[in-house]
């Protein structure tokens, strides 16, 4: 059985070497034919020719601005640390976004650059494809950001993909500086609340100071013990001076001692509302790059697209695989014809 298995099989090979030697040049001219339509079909009068420009960036880290360089609590982020994964995969989201898009296609007006017609019923579809087939985001083995831009114009395909690079930053800023300004309101608007409410109880204790009352504990130790002696000495003129004083001291006393805690409570809070203003503030105002670029793009030399000689070799390729089963093809039904003849 096995060695009839190989004689078949070393019969199929034989087979398969006369059938190519009789059809030889046929799929010979097929070959030479569909190379040069390969060739012809792939020059710049076919196919338009691409440019490709790339940036290579890394994200930063997404801590603030305060937190990492003035805050007491600093976060364990350094300023010059890359981002880890977590950046990356936000920064590729804001990559994609549709901010950044509508910006790219509105300042280089790739409706009219991509030779859509703004009056086609599906003109926005067309340029969205056209822009996702050229415009490519992705993520490297070392965790970097890679931006990838084809144009017919080399220079114009770098110049859009550096855009795109710097409006990360811009955009990305612009999203934390909205919400840290809002937040730079809040506290600001906290701590003059604070500090209004800090003078009216600093007035009042002014006014309760005006009534002879500085230290109310201190005070009423002493006008006690006075007192006593005044009574042991029976010198009414001072027993009434100071249970006048006395009166003065029951009256407001409890006041002074809750406008006096209050305003030492309200200066520790507003000491830390300070620094949490003065934080927010920097976070509302100043600006850090959200990116470490390692490569920027430039103009390239070659053109990225077609591959001439793979679009040659696949030609070929394909047009002899095709040409070699249709005349299998034909010859099985000559063979098959015979026999039936010869039956």
């Amino acid at each position: 059985m096995i060695s009839t298995s190989k004689q078949e099989s070393s019969f199929s090979s034989l087979d398969l070497i006369r059938f190519v030697i009789k059809w030889k040049w046929i799929l010979a001219i097929v070959f030479v034919f569909s190379a040069l339509a390969g060739a012809v079909f792939s020059t710049t009068y076919f196919i338009r020719p691409l440019y490709k420009s790339e940036v290579i960036m890394y994200p930063s880290t997404s801590s603030s601005i305060s937190r990492i360089l003035v805050s007491e609590n600093s976060s364990n982020n350094d300023l010059l640390q890359f981002g880890k994964e977590e950046q990356t995969e936000q920064m590729l989201q804001l990559l994609s976004s549709t901010i950044i898009k509508d910006r790219i296609i509105s300042k280089y007006d790739l409706l009219n650059h991509y030779n859509i017609n703004p009056d086609s019923r599906y003109h926005l579809t067309q340029l969205n494809k056209v822009y996702e087939s050229n415009f490519k985001f992705s993520r490297t083995e070392y965790m970097a950001v890679q931006i990838s831009v084809w144009d017919e114009d080399p220079q114009m395909a770098a110049d859009m993909a550096n855009d795109i690079a710097d409006l990360v930053d811009s955009i990305k800023t612009f999203i934390q500086k909205e919400r840290a300004l809002k937040g730079f309101q809040i506290v600001e608007k906290e701590y003059n609340v604070l500090q209004n409410e800090i003078k009216i109880k600093e007035d009042s204790l002014t006014k309760l100071r005006k009534l002879g009352i500085h230290d109310y504990e201190t005070q009423a130790e002493m006008i006690n013990q006075q007192l006593a002696i005044e009574l042991a000495t029976g010198n009414s003129p001072a027993i009434k001076r100071l249970e006048k004083r006395l009166e003065i001291l029951a009256e407001y006393g409890t006041a002074y001692v809750s406008l006096r805690e209050g305003v030492q409570f309200d200066i520790k809070q507003l000491s830390i509302l300070k620094s949490k203003l003065s934080e927010a503030r920097i976070d509302a105002q100043e600006f850090l790059p959200q990116k470490f670029v390692v490569n920027k793009a430039f103009k390239a030399e070659k053109k990225s697209y077609p591959i001439r000689w793979l679009i040659v070799v696949l030609s070929c390729f394909s047009a002899t695989l095709l040409c070699f089963i249709v005349l299998l093809f034909i010859e099985k039904l000559s063979n098959l014809d015979l026999t039936m003849k010869e039956n």
